[in-house]
């Protein structure tokens, strides 16, 4: 299975991105799909998570109200949409997928069995 991150850049404090991450070689539909970050000097953290079906999702306290995950099976991908940005947003954002995690262990990262190669979003202030 193979996930390729993609939509990071610079952008200043308040703008948006939307980053995208598209699955191959592997059941997309059935998998639960979770964004992490990841700062310099820091521990890579939870971002978003969203069930295989799309209809349950979850977000860490930090990005609540400002991100949005979502995805498109018939694609095989999944997005990040990401307002409000602000300058503690910068880091490094990879995907990750899961074949079998149970709704309370969606942050942790050694719930999921595949990841992306990350992408840069940089947010100036």
């Amino acid at each position: 299975v193979q996930l390729q991150a993609s939509g990071g850049g610079l952008v200043q404090a308040g703008g948006s991105l939307r980053l995208s991450c598209e699955t191959s070689g592997g059941t997309f539909r059935t998998y639960t799909m979770g964004w992490f970050r990841q700062a310099p000097g820091k521990e890579r953290e939870f971002v978003a998570a969203i069930k295989w079906s799309g209809s349950s999702t979850a977000y860490s306290d930090s990005v609540k109200g400002r991100f949005t995950i979502s995805r498109d099976n018939a694609k095989n991908t999944v997005y990040l949409q990401m307002n409000s940005l602000e300058p503690e947003d910068t880091a490094i954002y990879y995907c990750a997928a899961s074949r079998t995690v149970i709704t309370s262990m969606l942050s942790q990262r050694n719930s999921y069995d595949y990841w992306g190669q990350g992408t840069q979003v940089t947010v100036s202030s």
